[in-house]
């Protein structure tokens, strides 16, 4: 098993009544969270001085309530920096779960760098880039897909606050792309899947998994 112990900036402080208590940065979020299915004392003072905190609704979805947290902050891992913004859906814009394969995805573009290949990844759903800046930081040959404008944009503004460049960046349906790439005989030492269980494509098309 891997487990994502790398951070210095993010950590999950308690949990208790479906919720949990993180810390991002400077400052702390309180989210709901199906797993958390034990009803423990809410002992940590940080459950009264949240920053934020995520209301789910009964009829589905959601909405935050804000105290003295600015729309937009930074958090860093390994030398990569993140813009957060929470927004919908209780999302801040990055899944720091995710850190262990981004270790992974690191060090095997090392390891192709140290035999002098190098390698060429292909991050799909690729969302606000976390395993693509691992990849590019490694000196791999990165292409980034994501269908949502929005995000493409977020996870490009990330490459930049960490000082990198050079990632190919495409805003398109996942599949579609796959596809012309396949026709072309375009090919990839690496390919990361990490698709949404439902979302919708450039042009509207929905994706259901």
């Amino acid at each position: 098993m891997w487990i994502a112990d790398g951070w210095k900036d993010y950590e999950v402080i308690d949990t208790s009544c479906g919720e949990k208590l993180e810390r991002w940065g400077d400052y702390l979020l309180v989210r709901p969270d199906p797993q958390v299915i034990w009803d423990t004392p809410k002992v940590n003072k940080g459950w009264k001085h949240m920053n934020g905190h995520y209301h789910r609704s009964k009829k589905g979805g959601g909405e935050w309530e804000f105290f003295d947290l600015p729309e937009q902050w930074d958090i860093h891992y390994k030398g990569l920096t993140f813009n957060l913004k929470p927004f919908s859906f209780k999302h801040t814009g990055l899944f720091p779960e995710q850190a262990a394969n981004w270790n992974f995805i690191y060090d095997n573009c090392v390891r192709m760098r140290a035999e002098e290949r190098t390698p060429k990844v292909l991050n799909l759903f690729a969302y606000t880039g976390g395993a693509t800046l691992a990849a590019r930081a490694a000196g791999a040959d990165t292409t980034h897909v994501d269908s949502v404008k929005q995000v493409v944009t977020w996870a490009r503004e990330n490459m930049e606050q960490s000082g990198l460049e050079g990632v190919r960046w495409i805003v398109e349906d996942a599949l579609k792309f796959v596809q012309r790439e396949v026709r072309r005989g375009n090919r990839y030492n690496g390919i990361i899947l990490d698709p949404p269980a439902y979302g919708r494509g450039a042009n509207g098309e929905k994706w259901i998994l």
